[in-house]
């Protein structure tokens, strides 16, 4: 176990909807008020996707990024800001003809799911290295395109966030490390609970750590009724704590979490029951090998 233990707030993601739970963010402005209060109750990192506010339905659009970093940059500029680069990466193949896309289809070109990053510069953005079924959908992640996102990454001066849904993308994680598309020390995460990716058990955080280069900072993420379990799993086995709407949608069996920040509340509650102590956004800069940012 590690001392000091960092907890990362995901509060809206891609893929939970209204229909889940009426506290979901949606807007900028309650994007935004969500990563804040995340961060009072205790999150060093918030993890951000944004949505089209009228519909609630996923969003890439640039604009609405660069307003929820302003909205929390005026208020907290010490905050660490981790955007996604994940949308943009689904394909849905027609029933007819499989090769041609159908209706739900995300897929575009490398550079276009980075271009946010290039502009707002975080601190942290999300590099996916999965290609997998996700329901009866694909995600597509090649080896090429991978490597395209990391350069404008790189360019950017951004640290990314390895996403691992299966020990193969591990293996992909070591070659991008050899070639230098990435640089060590690394941040991960290990995604557990998808259906056709890692289960989310003892044993699979124990080997999937291990396969892990040496200096890597990791977390699991637990999706669904696995996610505070997997708190307690990641800091039992040396990493830090992820939790917010993104993963799940319950605070307990049969109770809606009612915001974000309870679930950051409930989450550092495993962690300082288990013998840890929270980090501060200092403290998780100094850790994630990040820069520091003036108050």
């Amino acid at each position: 176990m590690r001392n000091k233990v960092v907890i990362t707030c995901a509060v809206t993601g891609n893929l939970t909807t209204p229909d889940q739970t009426p506290h979901l963010p949606i807007t900028p402005e309650e994007i935004a008020e969500a990563c804040l209060g995340a961060a009072e109750a205790g999150a060093a990192v918030t993890h951000i996707h944004v949505r089209e506010p009228g519909t609630g339905k996923p969003s890439m659009e640039l604009e609405y990024y660069r307003d929820v970093v302003a909205r929390i940059r005026a208020r907290n500029p010490k905050l660490i800001l981790n955007i996604t680069t994940g949308p943009g990466g689904r394909f849905v193949p027609s029933e007819d003809d499989p090769k041609v896309a159908a209706p739900g289809t995300t897929l575009v070109v490398p550079e276009k799911r980075v271009e946010h990053i290039a502009a707002l510069k975080p601190d942290i953005c999300t590099l996916d290295l999965n290609t997998m079924n996700s329901g009866a959908q694909v995600v597509i992640n090649t080896p090429g395109n991978v490597r395209r996102m990391a350069r404008v990454i790189r360019e950017a001066g951004v640290k990314p966030e390895i996403e691992l849904f299966d020990s193969g993308d591990i293996a992909l994680m070591h070659d991008l490390l050899k070639d230098g598309s990435i640089s060590g020390p690394s941040i991960a995460s290990f995604v557990m609970g998808v259906k056709y990716g890692f289960q989310p058990t003892p044993e699979t955080v124990l080997y999937a750590r291990d396969m892990l280069p040496a200096d890597t900072e990791f977390t699991v993420i637990g999706t669904g009724r696995s996610s505070f379990p997997m708190v307690a799993q990641s800091v039992l086995a040396g990493g830090h704590a992820r939790t917010g709407l993104e993963d799940a949608v319950m605070l307990d069996r049969g109770v809606l979490a009612p915001s974000n920040a309870a679930m950051v509340a409930k989450a550092r509650r495993i962690v300082e029951e288990l013998g840890a102590q929270v980090a501060t956004t200092d403290e998780a800069r100094d850790i994630f090998h990040l820069p520091s940012r003036a108050a």
